[in-house]
């Protein structure tokens, strides 16, 4: 399984006009026909102005095939494409291989923080190799939808997912961790490893399947 996680970012005010296009229309057509919709979100802090999405496909070569079926659709390039092109100042996006179970909540009423680490060429995998064996005792105070690597994009990236009620809990969960011996020992090892980190916090549209 890969997965695809793509950033748009939106002309300022003009973001409630693509989430009303994306619902009504962008949904309608794509569905999960050309790749699975696994989550889409709104920043809430950091960069604003920004729609975050996640796809999954069995594989690098089927999404190749599946984007280029949607290609295809008259109904997506001439209907939907030309409708939202004016509302976009940038696009980005990132091929994640996972590396922990993908793990959607199926609860509603939460918000996510997506965190990305750039680690110091070749380290990669040694700080995924720590974080795995320290997410038992991280998850004891907050969810986990999955750890992925980048496989195309910015790469030495490690990419999260996280769940939270609310800024409250994310907030309490955070201190709790802070003070586990086995964390501390963690951030012992791994911050080294490391040259960048980065985090925003998500919320849910009314068109995600991850509420």
């Amino acid at each position: 399984m890969i997965y695809e996680l793509r950033t748009y970012t939106l002309q300022p005010g003009k973001q409630p006009e693509y989430l009303k296009l994306n619902a009504e229309v962008g949904r309608k057509i794509r569905g999960d026909k050309y790749g699975k919709f696994e989550g889409g979100w709104t920043t809430e802090f950091g960069m604003l102005n920004q729609y975050v999405h996640l796809w999954s496909y069995p594989s690098l070569d089927e999404r190749d095939r599946l984007r280029g079926e949607l290609a295809k659709n008259d109904e997506w390039t001439k209907g939907y494409v030309p409708q939202i092109r004016p509302l976009l100042l940038a696009q980005e996006n990132k091929m994640l291989s996972a590396v922990t179970p993908f793990k959607p909540p199926t609860d509603g009423g939460n918000l996510y923080e997506l965190r990305w680490y750039r680690a110091q060429v070749g380290k990669i995998g040694e700080w995924l190799g720590l974080a795995k064996g320290v997410l038992p005792s991280r998850e004891k105070y907050s969810r986990n939808v999955c750890y992925w690597q980048t496989e195309a994009g910015q790469l030495n990236e490690a990419v999260h997912l996280w769940v939270y009620k609310d800024l409250n809990e994310r907030a309490a969960a955070r201190a709790k961790a802070v003070g586990d011996p086995e964390w501390q020992a963690f951030l012992a090892k791994a911050l080294p490893l490391l040259v960048s980190m980065q985090s925003t916090v998500l919320i849910p549209t009314p068109a995600s399947p991850m509420k």
